[in-house]
């Protein structure tokens, strides 16, 4: 069982529209309402490949009501955590095939609710065997919640998946409870080290992970390149990896769609090769449907048998 934790969970509308149009009226006629967020695209990945998961975090209010209303009409188990305050809105513009973001912050959350949470969470760790921590924190969280729920997953023996930024990934990666894996884009791991590295070049790669200590701690570092694919570090061992080209649809959740993959296939204790090529195939299948968070399982095979994990030193 595969436990999806996102803290600030929203309800995701879409707007396409042709053309917006600046101080007017716009007006649309196909909206998109859905339960978003980084972990629960994860979840929505993992139930479409036919996996066993549930989804927690924190939800409020009546957009809190049609976020666990919205996860029941497809299926996916949940169990969050009620708080005082409303569930936030994310709304995307979609137009003149660009996207245009409006998110809210979310609600504040009390550090009475924060530990109600550590408490839920506890018990939920009893059902699972692999946790995906993923997205930002809603405000009055600590930056370093993250690296709390490490340490609880750790002394239970449960192996830790982790996406998220900046100062979050920064306190996550330090100390003496890691992740059991971080999933960095370039830029991110670049931030995340003051170090740069050429995706055509993985002898950069290893070289910025062989000079940080934590990094090297880290199970599994899966950094994704996009069209370039990834590059990986599981254990004392570097790989490249490449994927065929596809038609790019909508490239948004891809990173959800390649975390819900890796931990389909640790979960599975599937071989290391493979777990690479199934995050892989989700993250392209994810860029080849219009929804966000959304894989067509009908086509894992062709991409799964066309994707190359070479070993590098």
């Amino acid at each position: 069982m595969i436990l999806t934790v996102t803290m600030n969970p929203s309800v995701d509308i879409s707007y396409p529209l042709k053309k917006l149009e600046l101080d007017t009226v716009n007006r649309v006629s196909d909206v998109r309402k859905e339960a978003g967020g980084k972990g629960l695209n994860v979840s929505r990945v993992i139930k479409l490949a036919g996996e066993k998961g549930i989804a927690t975090g924190l939800i409020g209010g009546n957009l809190g009501k049609y976020i666990t209303s919205h996860l029941d009409e497809v299926g996916i188990e949940h169990s969050f955590l009620q708080i005082a305050q409303e569930s936030r809105n994310c709304i995307a513009i979609l137009h003149e095939e660009l996207q245009t973001e409006i998110l809210e912050p979310g609600p504040e959350v009390t550090e009475q609710e924060q530990e109600q949470f550590i408490r839920h969470f506890t018990g939920l760790l009893e059902q699972a065997d692999t946790v995906t921590l993923s997205g930002s924190l809603p405000v009055g969280v600590p930056k370093d919640f993250f690296q709390t729920l490490i340490r609880i997953a750790h002394s239970r023996n449960k192996k830790v998946l982790l996406d998220c930024s900046g100062e979050c990934l920064k306190r996550a990666t330090t100390g003496a409870d890691l992740p059991y894996l971080i999933k960095p884009n370039k830029q991110e791991l670049e931030q995340l080290t003051g170090q740069s590295f050429d995706v055509d070049s993985p002898g950069t790669f290893i070289k910025l992970i062989s000079s940080h200590q934590e990094l090297q701690k880290i199970p599994w570092v899966v950094v994704s390149l996009g069209k370039n694919g990834a590059f990986a570090k599981i254990e004392d061992n570097y790989f490249t990896v490449r994927i065929p080209e596809i038609n790019v649809i909508n490239a948004v959740g891809s990173g959800d769609s390649t975390i819900a993959g890796l931990a389909v296939g640790i979960s599975n204790h599937d071989l290391p090769e493979n777990i690479l090529k199934r995050a892989m195939a989700f993250g392209m299948l994810n860029a080849m449907e219009p929804q966000t968070g959304c894989i067509n399982m009908i086509h894992f095979e062709h991409l799964f048998n066309n994707i190359s994990v070479v070993p590098c030193h």
